[in-house]
């Protein structure tokens, strides 16, 4: 019995070790999916005030600028939101869990973060039926695929599904997993 009770805390402790290992690279993929969002965002703002000025005071459009900016807005919309899952900032409902014992806590925890991360899985598979279907459309104004009105949903999905997965392992290994900024991950 203490063998196997020995066995379970360095099995414990080596997925203790994985996980802080793959904190930093995880922790480098959502920095850079927070960095291309913010980039988004900016190009959109661009395009969107580009379009304005052009229409209103050169009274000609820019007939690519719309399409752009919708493209570019489900970009930063599913990369943001994928980092804020990371990150422990999504959606939740905590009345509950104020007055549950810490265990429950972590279960009704992994409950949500499994939750979460099968609709990531969701939102990869159905994302890339939609990709898949569009692909041979051809959108007019951009002269691109009409695929890649749908490849954020995809890209979301995977980083979704994957930064859930993290914050599953990280709790079974008994590290702390953010919770709406509270906790740092530790990263190396």
């Amino acid at each position: 019995m203490a063998f196997v009770a020995m066995n379970l805390a360095c099995r414990e402790e080596t997925l203790q070790d994985f996980m802080k290992n793959a904190a930093r690279p995880m922790g480098l993929i959502a920095r850079l999916a927070l960095w291309l969002a913010s980039a988004g965002l900016l190009l959109m703002t661009a395009f969107v005030s580009a379009q304005v000025f052009m229409r209103y005071v050169m009274n000609d459009s820019i007939v690519w600028s719309e399409p752009a900016a919708i493209i570019l807005m489900g970009w930063f919309i599913f990369l943001g939101a994928a980092v804020g899952i990371r990150e422990g900032y999504h959606l939740s409902f905590d009345v509950l869990l104020y007055f549950l014992p810490t265990n429950a806590k972590l279960w009704l925890h992994s409950v949500s973060d499994l939750i979460v991360g099968t609709f990531g899985l969701g939102m990869l598979w159905f994302g890339a039926q939609l990709m898949l279907s569009s692909w041979n459309v051809i959108l007019p104004s951009l002269g691109i695929s009409g695929a890649f009105d749908f490849l954020p949903l995809v890209a979301g999905g995977i980083l979704i599904a994957i930064f859930s997965l993290e914050r599953l392992i990280r709790r079974a290994a008994g590290l702390p997993t953010a919770r709406f900024g509270e906790t740092e991950l530790e990263e190396g």
